[in-house]
This record gives C-alpha cells, sequence and structure tokens, in this order.
C-alpha cells in the first residue's frame, strides 16, 4: 500500500486551488450576448418551457448528469463519527470518483443533521437539483431508515453506496469464488464478521445470488448472532441463526467454506483459516489492515481463494468497480430508483467480465503476460476501462426490463461508443503506467539531490514502491536538508561521487570511460576526473548495471545532462538518432509530441528516422500510434520547404513501412479534428482513426506547440522524454515541479522494465 505522510496529505488537498473539484462552464461566455444568453433575459426562455413540461429539465438543465453525493458524517470510512464539515474533503474525493471513472458531475453536500426525519427532509427539499443521489458514510441502523424513506418518497435513482457497493462487488467475487473451487453457493456455508450497514447488505445480496439463510453465521463485536441473543436490532435479528453450540468468530470459521470480513484489522488467526473447508473463501475487507493479512492466509491454507481492500494483493474489491457505472446506467436512462434488478445486473456484469480475456492495456500495467480467470483473478482490475460500457449498459437494461426507466435506449452499440467517448480508451496512461512501475520497481539515480524536489519526490517514490532511489551529492548537504524540511529517507542510499570513500569506483569508472574515448581526446587523467561529477558518475552507473536509470537536469542547461549521456551510454543500436518526446494529457487522452528537445531542423530522413522512434516508443505503453506529419499546408495546398520535406517523409513511409498507420502533411486542426478531416480530406489515411502522435517540422514548433498546450490548453506534460538511449536517460525540464519529477520517474522504471 501507498505511504503517506500527514503533511503530504494536506499540501494536496490545500495546495493551489483548495479542495480537488470545481465547476467549469459548459456554453461560451466571452460575449455579453453569450451571458445575456446564459442568465437574464434569455435564461427565461428554457424556465418556462420546464414549467410546461418539467421532463424538459433534462434537455435544458446538468441535471441528468449531476449527482449528490451526500452525507452527514457519522460513519466515515476510517474515522467513525467526524460530524459533517469534516467529512467534506471525503465527499469531493466521491466526486472526483464518478468523475473520472464515469464522466459524472457532482455537488458534494454535507448536511449538519443526524436526526432521521431532518435528514430526510433536507435530502427531499435540495432532490430536485439532481438526477441522482449517492448517500455516503451514514451510520446504522439510521442509513437504512434514510434509504427505505427517500427511495419511498423520490423517483430519482438514490443509493446508499457504503451499503450496496461493497456487496455488489463482493457479491461479483464470490460467484466466481464460488465457481473456481467448485463450489455451489446454494451449499456453502458462509461466515459473515461484522454486522454493520456493508454487512448486512452484503449478505442480504448474497442470499438474491443464491446463497441460503440457513448456511450463514453473521458475528459482531459480541459474539455470534444467534436467536436467544436480546440485544439485537430488526436488522441484525434477520440474520440470527439457530445452529446450536457456535458463540465465538472461532467456532463459526469451523468446516466453513466462506468467511467475509467487515469489520476490523488482525482478528483471524491462520489456526481459523486452516480450520475451514477445502479451498477456502476468505474475503478479508478491513482497510487498512485486513482481518488477517493475505501473506498469513496464504501461508496457512495453499489452496486459499481470497480476496482484500488492498491494491497490492490480488482479488481487490473495491467500490470503485461498480458506483461509477450502476449511477451512469441509471442516469442514461432517467431511472426513478436503483432496484435490485439494477443491483444484480451489476454483479452479474462485474463477475462475467472477469471471465474475458484480460485487455493487453491491463496486462501490462500489472507487469504480467496474462492474466486470467482463476483464485488470483475472480474480480476485474478498477482499471479495467471495459467496466463502464459492461456495466452500465447491464444495469441500463435491467432498469428498462424492470419498468423503472423513463428513456429508452434502442442502439445499443451507439450508447456504448458513447460510454467510450465520455472517458476516452487512453485517457488513464499514467495511472496504468504507475501500476506497471510498482510491480517491479528498478533503481533510479537522482543526479541533483542536493535540491528539496528532487529529495520529495524521491521520498515519495521510496514511499509508494515505484521505483529505487539512489542519491547523488554531499552527504552532509543533503541529511541537512532532509532534516531541515521533515523529510523521512529511511534507507535510501546517499552517495557523493567527489567523496575520498568513492575513490576507488571513480577510479574504475573513469578507466572505463577512458578505454571508451581514447581516441576522442581524452586521457586516463581527465577521464578519471570526470568521473567526480555526479552526472557523468550517475551516467557510468547505470552504463555498467549499478543502477537501471538516471534522472537530471532540473537545475542545469538542458544539453549537459544530455551530451553526457550520449558520451557514456550511446544510442540504442536499432535507433538512428535520439529525439525528444512529450506526453500531454488531455481530455481527449493523451498526445504524443516529437521531436520537441534535441532536433533543430530534421532533414527527411531525419522526420521519418524520429517518426519511427516515436511510433515505436508510443506502442511500448500498450497504445497504437496514429500519426499526423504536420506543416502549413495539407496535402499539397501550399509550397515550400517545410511542406515538401513532411510531403516526403509521409511518402517513404507508407513505402517502407506499411503497417504504420500515418498521413499527411496536413496543419494541426485537420490532424486534430478527425470530422474535418473526413470533410475535406476524405482520401487520408488518418479518416475514422483517433491521432494521437504529432511529428513537427522542426524543434521550434514542436517547442512552441507543447508549451502552449500546457499553459494556454491545461494539459498535463510528461516529458522530455529521451527516445533512441540504450538505457534509460530522462532530462527534467528547467525548475519541474514535484508531480513532473514523479511523472519522470514512472516512465523511467517503466523503460527500464522494457530495457531487461
Amino acid at each position: 500500500m501507498s505511504k503517506f505522510r500527514k503533511q503530504e496529505a494536506l499540501d494536496y488537498h490545500s495546495q493551489g486551488r483548495p479542495g480537488k473539484i470545481e465547476v467549469v462552464p459548459t456554453k461560451p461566455h466571452s460575449s455579453q450576448r453569450d451571458l445575456s444568453l446564459a442568465y437574464s433575459p434569455g435564461v427565461a426562455e428554457p424556465c418556462l418551457e420546464i414549467e410546461k413540461n418539467p421532463e424538459d429539465v433534462y434537455k435544458y438543465t446538468a441535471k441528468g448528469n449531476l449527482v449528490a453525493v451526500i452525507s452527514n458524517g457519522t460513519a466515515v470510512l476510517g474515522l467513525g463519527n467526524i460530524g459533517a464539515l469534516a467529512s467534506k474533503p471525503v465527499m469531493e474525493g466521491k466526486g472526483l470518483l464518478f468523475k473520472i471513472f464515469a464522466d459524472i458531475d457532482v455537488f458534494d453536500i454535507e448536511v449538519d443533521a443526524t436526526d432521521v426525519d431532518l435528514f430526510v427532509n433536507t435530502v427531499k427539499a435540495i432532490a430536485p437539483t439532481f438526477g441522482g443521489i449517492n448517500l455516503e458514510d451514514i451510520k446504522a441502523p439510521e442509513c437504512f431508515e434514510i434509504e427505505r424513506r427517500l427511495k419511498e418518497e423520490l423517483n430519482i435513482p438514490l443509493m446508499h453506496d457504503d451499503q450496496h457497493g461493497t456487496a455488489i462487488i463482493s457479491s461479483a467475487a464470490l460467484l466466481n469464488a464460488c465457481e473456481v473451487a467448485k463450489k455451489n453457493i446454494s451449499e456453502v456455508r458462509i461466515v459473515v464478521n461484522g454486522a454493520g450497514a456493508s454487512a448486512i447488505s452484503c449478505t442480504k445480496l448474497y442470499i438474491s445470488v443464491g446463497a441460503k439463510k440457513e448456511n450463514i453465521v453473521m458475528v459482531d463485536s459480541k459474539g455470534v448472532l444467534t436467536v436467544d441473543r436480546d440485544d439485537l436490532d430488526e436488522q441484525k435479528r434477520f440474520f440470527a441463526t439457530t445452529i446450536k453450540n457456535v458463540k465465538t468468530l472461532e467456532e463459526a470459521m469451523r468446516g466453513a467454506d466462506v468467511f467475509v470480513g467487515l469489520s476490523k484489522g488482525n482478528i483471524v488467526s491462520q489456526q481459523m483459516v486452516q480450520s475451514m473447508a477445502n479451498q477456502p473463501i476468505v474475503f478479508a475487507l478491513a482497510n487498512p489492515n485486513p482481518e488477517i493479512p493475505y501473506e498469513d492466509a496464504i501461508a496457512a491454507r495453499p489452496d486459499i481463494i481470497m480476496a482484500t481492500g488492498r491494491s497490492d494483493h490480488p482479488n481487490q474489491v473495491n467500490n470503485v468497480l461498480g458506483f461509477p457505472f450502476i449511477f451512469r446506467g441509471a442516469l442514461d436512462i432517467r431511472a426513478t430508483q436503483i432496484n435490485e434488478a439494477m443491483k444484480l445486473a451489476a454483479v452479474y456484469a462485474i463477475a462475467q467480465l472477469a471471465k474475458e480475456p484480460v485487455p493487453d492495456a491491463v496486462n501490462l500495467a500489472y507487469d504480467r503476460k496474462n492474466i486470467t480467470f482463476g483464485p488470483e483473478y475472480i474480480i476485474p482490475k478498477p482499471i479495467d476501462l471495459r467496466l463502464i460500457y459492461t456495466v452500465a449498459p447491464a444495469v441500463a437494461k435491467a432498469a428498462i426490463e424492470s419498468g423503472v426507466a423513463q428513456h429508452k435506449i434502442t442502439d445499443w452499440e451507439a450508447y456504448r461508443q458513447e460510454l467510450i467517448n465520455r472517458v476516452g480508451l487512453d485517457s488513464k496512461l499514467m495511472r496504468n503506467l504507475t501500476i506497471k512501475a510498482k510491480r517491479n520497481p528498478k533503481r533510479v539515480v537522482f543526479a541533483e539531490a542536493d535540491n528539496y524536489k528532487i529529495l520529495k519526490a524521491a521520498q515519495q517514490v521510496a514511499d509508494e514502491g515505484i521505483a529505487k532511489p539512489i542519491l547523488l551529492g554531499d552527504v552532509e548537504k543533503i541529511n541537512r536538508m532532509i532534516a531541515e524540511n521533515n523529510l523521512e529517507m529511511g534507507d535510501i542510499p546517499i552517495i557523493d561521487p567527489m567523496s575520498p570513500s568513492e575513490a576507488d569506483k571513480r577510479e574504475a569508472f573513469g578507466d572505463i570511460f577512458f578505454k571508451n574515448h581514447k581516441r576522442r581526446g581524452f586521457t586516463l587523467y581527465e577521464s578519471r576526473k570526470l568521473m567526480r561529477e555526479r552526472n557523468h558518475f550517475g551516467a557510468m552507473m547505470v552504463d555498467t548495471g549499478e543502477a537501471d536509470a538516471i534522472i537530471s537536469g532540473l537545475s542545469r542547461k538542458y544539453a549537459d545532462p544530455i551530451r553526457t549521456a550520449l558520451q557514456i551510454i550511446g544510442v540504442r543500436e536499432s535507433a538512428k538518432r535520439v529525439a525528444g518526446m512529450y506526453i500531454l494529457n488531455t481530455k481527449q487522452g493523451p498526445f504524443f509530441f516529437a521531436d520537441t528537445t534535441m532536433n533543430k531542423n530534421p532533414t527527411v530522413q531525419e522526420i521519418v528516422d524520429i517518426t519511427v522512434l516515436t511510433a515505436n516508443s508510443v506502442k511500448e505503453f500498450n497504445i497504437v500510434p496514429r500519426i499526423a506529419l504536420l506543416s502549413y499546408s495539407n496535402f499539397g495546398s501550399a509550397e515550400g520547404a517545410v511542406p515538401c520535406k513532411m510531403r516526403e517523409a509521409v511518402e517513404i513511409l507508407h513505402r517502407d513501412y506499411p503497417g504504420m498507420i500515418v498521413d499527411g502533411e496536413m496543419q494541426a486542426n485537420f490532424a486534430i479534428n478527425n470530422e474535418l478531416l473526413k470533410e475535406q480530406f476524405s482520401f487520408s489515411d488518418l479518416v475514422g482513426k483517433k491521432v494521437n502522435t504529432l511529428i513537427f517540422p522542426n524543434l521550434e514548433s514542436g517547442n512552441i506547440a507543447y508549451k502552449l498546450m500546457q499553459e494556454l490548453g491545461g494539459a498535463e506534460a510528461i516529458g522530455p522524454i529521451l527516445i533512441g538511449m540504450k538505457k534509460p536517460v530522462h532530462v527534467l525540464q528547467y525548475g519541474s515541479s514535484v508531480q513532473e519529477i514523479l511523472n519522470m520517474v514512472v516512465i523511467s522504471v517503466v523503460d527500464a522494465q522494457a530495457n531487461r
């Protein structure tokens, strides 16, 4: 699990614009006319239309894509009853997840009311604003009554995710676990530890998918729920067992087929797991510490099928697999509620998805060649992009068939494509690459470790298990900076290339350098002296295998560390040159820009080489490159050195690389706007293909373009990524932020993994 410190979490939420979400206008607003249409007097027209026909609210307002995340803060995960105001960061975070996974807009509403009547009346009063309501972090037993009453009195989809989210995901996992274990869900004995809102909802849904109530034993903090206990409320009494001589969790687990933990960490022993039936199914879902550590459970029973709530173990039961897509489907058909049929549809859709071939992007992220259905894969991974167009349509169909839909979908393939377009299939690139990096972290040299940003980034990548940092610089100075900034670097090594203790290493590196450069003007003395410089020393560490990648350039001219890297590490044999590439993360997905940093005015053949090099690099990210060669001309519409150069390069690429998806020369707007391209140049090889890779005719155009995209377009720029080197060398932008350094470390690690 990622390790976060208090100040880091506080900085994340407070730096820049406070909080995590904002409202963004969706209509033009630059002129007085725009403002008159947006507000008075133009706004009166849609108001009058809605007054005549209330359903027109979905036509003229954002209601149909707007969900309220509502809480009173009485049961915040891991924090308890912290109150409405203190729960706001959690509700904002839930809103962020709705947006990035399903393109659903959210207002978070924190209601300062613990009284059921007051809370229900407040939500009812504001409900006209929203297309759906997600109740969150409300304690039991009040949450049951609140949800029941609101579902009866409102005609929009509503769900208490704490109850039903985990129930849906764990039910899908349970169905698949039983299939893997060759057990019939109607026959398995189930022990549920925990009797709160989530546990009760989970267990009810298990019954809906086939489990038998008489085979279920539920345990709370006082022991097994039995019919002779007089301290049970209505919800718990439903699960009171008639089985005799079973009073404790330990007794309940003997011979059980399934254990589901929705309680607290470290309360299940290895002996308890060993007492279970053959091929036991254990869902230890307490977070951050499961009821039994994953390693202990596996050691106790090698035949176990296990799930946790953690991302660092197989089979993560994560609500994000469900709620964004359930609400997406419910909103899109204007459901009047989220009923049992819709929840079951989500269960079966998620369960079935785990049995389908896993996309290469998911395999890449988890550093696996072929993830397949089995004990370590019974539910999809949260990054699986298929979830939105698998779960949302299943929920929508169930709503239509069960009679709670106010809008019908007839073209399901068009709906599927609409869902894909909402989030973009390539939009989670850095998230996937980070997961991949964590699977096999590499040794990354930081050549400028006497810089706070570098130290902060090194701390974070070490904490998150992304990389194994090696710091270069004055040891005393670096340790002083660590202490002054309250950083915790653990056992991260610090090496000073100028230190007497590194004399032997400097000499060895110098000798290697001299051997390779003695006919290029370097003496042995000069070669050994160069190794006192951190970039030379770090590059030699990479070249000799003592490290896997090097990061530099934060506080020096871009050319200096590149010159050193080219001298020591050199160009990959399969590459004819080195180029600089940027990844621009946009709302339309990632775009790859090249060359942005290296080749000033490339020739025709150099443009061809850069295109091939860039295409191969994009493929390493498991993305099919669709390439446009840019100019100020469209397919010969203007003459000049630049259009001719790009036109000739395309001709060579079409001839020598027939499988490459590439065309040009063309202007940037035609490359990005496929409808415009189809309308004007229907013959282009890029019609019907979303361009994601842009090749620029010279350094100035590429450099200007990415910087404009970054500053005016709001795109996240990742780079420059040095492509074509034998081993990973990445040079930072001057003055890069900590996040930009982190991104480059991720790229470096993934690059090093590909070089193994």
